[in-house]
């Protein structure tokens, strides 16, 4: 599906509102700054915690339960992951998580708010603020540039300018892609369009992060060095993370681990 004409062209106020300022971002600067500007969230101490879920999808016999009664709390700042066989529930539980779908049971709270309990432009609102979203695929717009890419989700938002632009140019800087801010997609090894969707996903300041398996299309180096990114940006930002993945090397890195299987989450053995 091509993205909608002139997509990138509503983003380009972003770009002109805030000029390259060589001086003030170089990478010392530039990480100073992004420490303090992601200190001022780490008050914030809520996290993520589900009761008794449970996920029916309806067939023509009889309800196909794949969520059996989850149940999970993790503070802000803690980081988990999610294994399990193919088909035992992962995404669907990760969808969940991230609002994308909703429970046939249970609750979910993030920050101690359900978001199932908001109407729909609400839900939609905070989805977009609170949690952020990494795939196995980019899903990066080839038509716009890496800094535009990152700037979308910010789109949105009432108070969106300079310093969003400049926080952008400081996370890329942050990744290592100081230089490639006006690149295409198609411009950039696989490894590099992923970390442009992992500044995507914290342009907005989330308090959740949720990969499904952001290393699955890589190769085993370059899947290395982005977990090495996901789980440093994700601690210097303070969300609480979690990681689906069927990498036992990626999963070995997380300090807390569990199994979905049957659909129930127990801590992985």
């Amino acid at each position: 599906m091509r993205p909608p004409p002139g997509c990138c062209k509503r983003i380009l106020p972003f770009n002109s509102a805030v000029q390259p300022r060589q001086e003030s971002l170089r990478r010392g600067g530039a990480r100073a700054s992004y420490a303090l500007m992601a200190a001022t969230d780490s008050a914030n101490t809520s996290g993520l915690s589900a009761t008794n879920l449970t996920r029916d999808y309806p067939t023509r016999a009889e309800p196909l339960r794949i969520l059996r009664g989850v149940n999970l709390s993790l503070a802000r700042g803690d980081a988990l992951a999610v294994t399990g066989p193919s088909g035992s529930g992962k995404s669907t539980l990760l969808h969940i998580f991230g609002a994308l779908d909703r429970p046939t049971g249970g609750e979910v709270l993030i920050n101690g708010r359900n978001p199932f309990a908001l109407p729909e432009p609400e839900l939609a609102a905070f989805r977009n603020r609170e949690i952020g979203f990494v795939f196995q695929e980019h899903y990066l717009l080839p038509q716009c540039s890496v800094l535009e890419n990152v700037l979308i989700p910010t789109i949105v938002a009432p108070d969106a300018g300079a310093a969003v632009a400049e926080r952008a140019r400081m996370l890329l800087d942050r990744v290592g892609l100081a230089r490639r801010l006006d690149h295409r997609p198609a411009e950039l090894s696989g490894g590099e369009r992923q970390r442009v969707a992992i500044v995507r996903a914290l342009i907005n300041r989330p308090t959740l992060l949720l990969c499904d398996e952001p290393t699955g299309n890589l190769d085993r180096v370059t899947a290395r060095s982005v977990a090495d990114v996901i789980l440093e940006m994700a601690k210097a930002e303070n969300a609480t993370l979690i990681v689906v993945t069927h990498s036992a090397e990626l999963a070995a890195r997380l300090p807390k681990r569990m199994e979905l299987e049957e659909g129930k989450l127990e801590p992985a053995k």
